[in-house]
């Protein structure tokens, strides 16, 4: 009777795990503000500040850095399905589940701004992509 107890207290406790793990995901940013004549402003709206800020040949040069994220959808269906295969299996699915979304969290992106005089985007450079 107790290992069976264990077990149900067990399941109670790392239930849930990766269905909190799948919702809490970083958003999907739209990188295709990353266009010219895009204003600073609005990709440090979306993206946050940048990591390096600096001027060259009279050029403000910016370098911004985020994990591109999933879209709303795909998280709520990622939670949704970690909670159904979760309560299937009486919790055994968190042993996959977890390992998932930890695998699974999203790509690091790096982009290399250069700005005109009037701080809109006036080159893109790619440096790590998806």
């Amino acid at each position: 009777m107790l290992p069976i107890l264990l077990l149900a207290l067990l399941v109670t406790q790392v239930s849930g795990c990766s269905v909190f793990m799948a919702a809490k995901q970083p958003v999907k940013k739209d990188i295709s503000l990353f266009s010219i004549g895009v204003p600073r402003t609005v990709l440090i709206a979306e993206y946050g500040a940048p990591i390096i800020s600096e001027y060259k040949d009279n050029k403000k040069i910016e370098i911004f850095k985020f994990v591109q994220g999933y879209s709303t959808g795909a998280k709520v269906s990622r939670a949704f399905f970690h909670g159904a295969a979760s309560v299937v299996t009486l919790g055994l699915w968190e042993l996959v589940g977890i390992p998932t979304e930890i695998t699974f969290s999203g790509d690091e992106m790096a982009y290399l701004v250069k700005y005109d005089e009037n701080d809109l985007v006036d080159e893109v450079i790619a440096i790590k992509t998806e």
